[in-house]
């Protein structure tokens, strides 16, 4: 069972800050080998969107920034590898779009910079892509919306 809290980063404890900070590096910088700043000036910002187990654990993850007025940005979307294969990827993101519209009721637009091969997941949450593909980190990656009515 997973459990979904929200915290601003002035509101993160120091245990959830490190939970984040160890999960996100452990996925982005060492499993996917990229070296970059993942640590930046968007978690000042960001509404910080947790999943914890049962056990107290952060097993979900994403940060959810506003960039303008009725806009806001999916990003650092990540499931601990040892909670994939449970389906929780989709409920992260249904939750984010729950969060963002109670957060940012007048919310006009959802972005996320999607990993490439994750395209058909996105999308079928109703995001378009309105890119074409290009490497992130070396990573392919294109730019969706998910436009709110």
């Amino acid at each position: 069972m997973i459990n979904y809290r929200t915290r601003t980063f002035d509101q993160l404890t120091t245990d959830e800050l490190w939970a984040i900070y160890q999960l996100r590096t452990a996925v982005f910088v060492v499993e996917q080998n990229c070296a970059y700043q993942e640590v930046d000036v968007n978690d000042r910002v960001a509404v910080h969107l947790m999943g914890i187990n049962d056990q107290n654990e952060l097993k979900t993850y994403a940060r959810l920034i506003p960039v303008a007025h009725q806009h806001v940005q999916i990003g650092r979307v990540v499931v601990a590898p040892s909670a994939r294969k449970e389906g929780l990827g989709r409920q992260l993101v249904t939750q984010a779009i729950r969060t963002i519209r109670q957060q940012w009721p007048d919310v006009r637009q959802i972005d996320i910079e999607a990993q490439a091969y994750l395209q058909d997941f996105y999308a079928a949450f109703g995001f378009q892509a309105v890119s074409e593909v290009y490497l992130d980190t070396g990573i392919p990656h294109l730019d969706m919306i998910l436009p709110i009515q």
